[in-house]
Parts: C-alpha cells; structure tokens; sequence
C-alpha cells in the first residue's frame, strides 16, 4: 500500500515540474544556502521545539535533495530507488502510529527551510498534515530597509506576543492593529486557548474566502483584518461559511485600499461646486429635501465639542430650510454601546446623511457603511483609511499658530502654558504650530506643556500654575467635564480670575453647508467615483472652517498681528516650513522644506521650544485612551509596547 502511496505522490511531484516549467518556474525546491550568506546563517538563533505550519514549509537548506522533490516537496526520483523504499518506510511509520521525530529547519522571512528531515515533510504534505513538529533556527535578514524587511520586522513584533505565523499582511501597521482589534495590548501575550481558537478561526476564514487555496497568504490575512475591523471578531466565528463569502464582497474596496501605496487622499479645500455643470436631471428634476443626521457622544449640556456640532447643524438648517432636514441623537456611546443602535435609529428613521461627530463612532460608522450602501456616512476623525466613508477635520494648526503669536508678544521674559487634550492625529500639530508662533516673535520663551486627559483640566492648569505661569491657552472648546466656567482658547488665569484673550472657533455649519452642497450638486460622488482611495477632508482657515476670536482687551498692535499672520495662511503661507529641530536639538525638517500633509497629520514629535511630552498610553484617562485607540499618534500608542 506504501508503494502506491509513492506513485501517487510522484505523479504529484511530476505534474508540479511541468507546471512549473508552463509558467518559466524554478521546479525544485528552493536552497536557503542560495540567497543567504553563511555568516548569518552562523548568527541564527534556535527558538526551540514546536508545531511549525506545513504550508510555510518553503524549501531546503542545501542542495544534497534539492532535485529529488518538486517544489511542492513531492518526490521525483525512481520508484524503484533506495530513496523510494525510505520514503514508503517512513510512509507505513506515519499511517501505523505517526511521525514523532523533529524535523531541523530554519526560519527566515517567516518561511521554514528543512535543514534535516525532507522525506518526513514529504510525506507529512502527502498526507495534508496542516502542522509539522521541527527545531526551528531563526535567521534575521540584513536590515536594509526594504518593504519585505519591515513587513518581516513588524511581523517579529506580532510573533513575540501570539506565537502565530499566520496571518500575514500587506503592510506594516496591519499587525499591530489586529493585535489591538482583538483587544489586546500590543505586547501582550496570547494564551494557549487564544492561539488555538484564533488558529482555527483564520483557516476557517481563508476555507471560506478561498475554497481554492489559490490566494496569497497576504491577499486572506488583509482580508480577514477588513472584516474583523467591520464586523468584530466575535461576529466572525458565528457565522457560516456562506455568511463570511456574503460579506467579505460588501468590502471588497476596503480591501483593495490596503493595497494601494498611500491609501489617503486628503482634500484641502471644498470643491467649487459651480466650476462643473449640473447634470441633465439635476437640472430636470426638483431636489427632494435631504434628511440628515447629526450623532454624538455626548450632549450640548455636556461636552463643548458636542455644542460648537449643534450650532454647525443649526447653521446648516438655517441656510437649506425645508431642503434639510436634520435629527440629532446624543449620547450614542452610553450603556457599553458602540454607537451602533443609534446609528441604526437614525437609518430607520429615513436618514440618508449621517454625520457621526467622535473618532471613537468610526468603527461603529465603518460597519454602518458597509451594510447600508445608500447611506452616506461621515466621521469627525482625521487619518483614517476607509474606503466607505469618509472623514472630516479641521486645520486648526492654522489658528494656533496666530494664538502662539499672540502668547508670544505678551509673554515678555515669562513661559506660557499650553493644554491638550488628546494625544491623537492633528493635536501635536497644534502644539508645535503654537510654539512655533512664540518662538517667531519671542525666540527665549518656552512652552510648558500638560494634557487634560491626564487627571482633567483642573489638574493640567494647577500644574502650570504652580509653575507660576499666568499666560495658558486651553481646551479648543469649552470644558463641561469639571467646571462649567472653564476657560478655553487662550487666557490669563491668576488668582483674580480668567482674563479670555483669544480663542479658536470651529465653523461647522460652514463644514456641514459644503458638505451638504456637495452631495446635492453630484460632486461627492464624483470625489468618490474619480478616487480608489480613502477620502479626507482636512479644511482650514481658507475654506472659512475655522477662524480666530480676538478680545478687545488685547492691543491693537497685536490684533492687527493676528489679522496679517490669518491672511498670510489663507493666500498660502506655511507655519511649518524649516528649519524645525525637534526637542533633542535634531535638525527635522531643513531650511526652506515645508512638510507635507500626511507629515503634519501624523506628527509625534515636538520641536525645541516644548517642555513636556507626548503623554504614555497607561496615563491617559479612559476616554484618552478609547481616543487613542481609535486615532492615536504613534509616539502615545507605541508607549504601550515599552
């Protein structure tokens, strides 16, 4: 019986050579000895014994057998030979009472490469046993820089914590973020339990998208991330193989997006609706009013960020009348809820727009999306690489580099204080656009820097004002959480009271009116139609999104600053053009360079000027953290992993 089971394998091994030979293949196995140097193959590093997949088994250390298997491991010499009877010896081993003995093989690039034991992987793959047991000796490729390096770097990182080798991702940020979707800290170890159930979960996944087996490990690991992040990992083991196929096509985009080499377009300024014509039945058919929904977090009574949202729907209302009509649900995160049955409420009701106003609603948005296509959804978040809907944010950078200005001609000799709130995408920005206006017009003094989601507001502006400093800008919007008197822009704050100087104003119903424009003259959908990528809009002070309240308290000098350095962003000047040095005296950005968007949004450093730090992930309160969770900056998340 042996004998037959040889044939049938050689047969294997020979049709694999001619469809190698079809497509202009290398027919046998790879050699490790080919294409690494043996002086790192003498650094390698033995990980021990243990389970190894059997279809990451890619070829062979030397060529002693190189040519006596196809590349699928399937033997090809003589039936009749000494290798022959060994195979079929090994055969009766493995059908009798199973093969025991460990192979020796050598990781590199997360493949395994047999040093002793072809036969038994031969026959073990015959069988389609899906593990193999080996002693495993790991060597780490030269760190040149490459894409597949980093892949493999950040793949190591993900390792470390699960043990799992598959799956496998096209980028590096896939790793981590399915580490974090899973609820997991990013070096946290997984369980036993954990690792089989997840093991068990992936092969049924990939049985599911693709019955074949044809696919690229990559293509089935970015596709199980896609729908883990819209629907939940849990949701994923509950469902049938039919369900899975079901879904995974309503986000086939979102899955193509991970393939793309910069997933984001971010949109600058709000299209000029008028430059394109109408289509004919724009122009035919009257417009059916538009109903829309505004969904927070919180209430107007509050939260200042729900508030300044409410006034840009009422704005919005008051400039379409009966064309718009808007709902308003609050509180969409209360009761453990992930938003999602408010969501659902609004879509019930007849909402076509949905304007979802916290990053921590995207993924409950994401999901929405994807199950209810004629459904427009839109989150208030920045950086975010989705395919099905889109974000919004503001530039407000712009305002705090005037407001920086401002602090710095006041301050004289003395430090000013500055708050933030969260360590996410666009925040740092802010802080450095801030120092950066002091130090253009008071080169000596520094900004002290605290965060309101460290211990509250209060806490962040005792801290400072047991520094003696009087000169603090604070929150964006006015603070509810602990007093209802908070301050917010920048102000004065002594033992007299707060003394408001200047404050940033969000202009949402400005944001909400070209938004809502857009969707009724067509051209959202053509944005949406023209692109493979992710939508971002990212408005400033030019598109009339944010702007600057200036008190009368301060000097006509200094307001008349304030007006200049505000017409100079908006006809194109940059407040982050070099040379910029980081807080370690480090040249980052050099003489006359301007950093690009995507540099700005995802900035997680801090130029000279700045004492304090980007606050770690475990300091952070717990709204921070589900924040930072969503849409951190990497200088706050990877502060999990140290």
């Amino acid at each position: 019986m042996t004998e037959q089971y040889y044939k049938d394998a050689l047969k294997l091994g020979q049709r694999e050579v001619r469809a190698c030979a079809a497509r202009g293949e290398h027919p046998y196995l790879p050699l490790l000895d080919d294409f690494v140097p043996a002086e790192r193959m003498s650094g390698g590093t033995a990980l021990g014994t243990f389970w190894i997949p059997s279809e990451l088994i890619a070829g062979t250390k030397n060529a002693g057998r190189a040519n006596a298997f196809a590349k699928n491991f399937m033997p090809l010499l003589d039936e009749r030979s000494e290798f022959a009877m060994k195979w079929s010896a090994l055969c009766k081993i493995h059908v009798d009472e199973g093969i025991r003995d460990p192979i020796l093989c050598y990781e590199y690039m997360n493949r395994f490469y047999v040093g002793e034991g072809n036969k038994r992987v031969s026959v073990l793959k015959f069988f389609g046993a899906p593990t193999v047991y080996a002693k495993v000796i790991r060597i780490l490729p030269e760190q040149n820089g490459s894409r597949e390096v980093e892949l493999y770097n950040a793949f190591l990182d993900f390792y470390r914590c699960s043990k799992l080798n598959l799956p496998e991702f096209s980028t590096p940020q896939s790793y981590s973020k399915l580490q974090k979707l899973l609820g997991k800290e990013p070096d946290e170890a997984w369980s036993e339990d954990e690792r089989k159930g997840f093991f068990a979960a992936y092969h049924y996944f990939r049985e599911a998208f693709d019955p074949s087996g044809a696919k690229p490990f990559r293509e089935v690991g970015d596709a199980m991330l896609v729908y883990i992040e819209v629907y939940g990992y849990e949701d994923l083991r509950g469902k049938s193989a039919a369900e899975i196929k079901k879904a995974v096509a309503k986000v086939r985009e979102e899955i193509t997006l991970k393939y793309e080499e910069q997933p984001i377009e971010v949109v600058l300024d709000p299209q000029n609706a008028n430059e394109k014509p109408a289509g004919l039945f724009a122009k035919v058919l009257p417009k059916q009013p538009l109903k829309v929904a505004f969904i927070h977090d919180k209430t107007p009574e509050t939260s200042g960020w729900t508030l300044s949202h409410e006034a840009g729907r009422i704005h919005l209302e008051s400039v379409y009348g009966s064309e718009v009509e808007t709902c308003v649900y609050c509180n969409a995160l209360d009761d453990g809820d992930d938003g999602s049955s408010e969501i659902e409420s609004a879509i019930q009701d007849g909402c076509t727009v949905l304007f979802t106003t916290s990053p921590r609603l995207l993924p409950s948005s994401l999901r929405a999306a994807v199950e209810h296509p004629k459904v427009t959804v839109l989150n208030c978040s920045l950086n975010t690489s989705h395919r099905y809907i889109r974000t919004y944010y503001a530039r407000m950078y712009e305002v705090k580099f005037i407001i920086g200005a401002i602090a710095g001609t006041l301050a004289q000799s003395n430090d000013v204080g500055y708050i933030c709130d969260y360590p996410i995408f666009g925040q740092v920005a802010g802080i450095n656009a801030f120092a950066l206006g002091v130090q253009m017009v008071n080169p000596l003094v520094k900004v002290i820097l605290e965060w309101s989601s460290v211990g509250g507001v209060s806490a962040a502006t005792k801290r400072l004002r047991d520094r003696g400093i009087r000169l603090i800008s604070t929150q964006d919007t006015k603070s509810f959480r602990e007093n209802a008197s908070s301050s917010f822009g920048l102000a004065i704050i002594d033992d007299n009271g707060v003394t408001p100087l200047a404050q940033p104003v969000w202009q949402w119903g400005r944001y909400y009116e070209e938004i809502i424009r857009s969707i009724r003259d067509g051209q959202f959908k053509t944005e949406y139609e023209e692109s493979s990528r992710a939508l971002n809009y990212y408005w400033g002070l030019s598109a009339g999104v944010v702007d600057i309240m200036c008190y009368d308290v301060l000097p006509e000098s200094v307001r008349r600053l304030a007006s200049l350095l505000k017409d100079s962003i908006c006809s194109g000047v940059e407040p982050f053009r070099g040379p910029l040095f980081g807080q370690n005296g480090d040249e980052i950005v050099s003489d006359g360079e301007v950093l690009g968007t995507d540099q700005i949004i995802t900035m997680d450093w801090l130029v000279e000027n700045v004492v304090g730090a980007i606050p770690k992930y475990d300091e952070l309160d717990e709204t921070g953290k589900a924040t930072a969770d969503v849409v951190g900056v990497e200088a706050s998340t990877k502060e999990k992993q140290n």
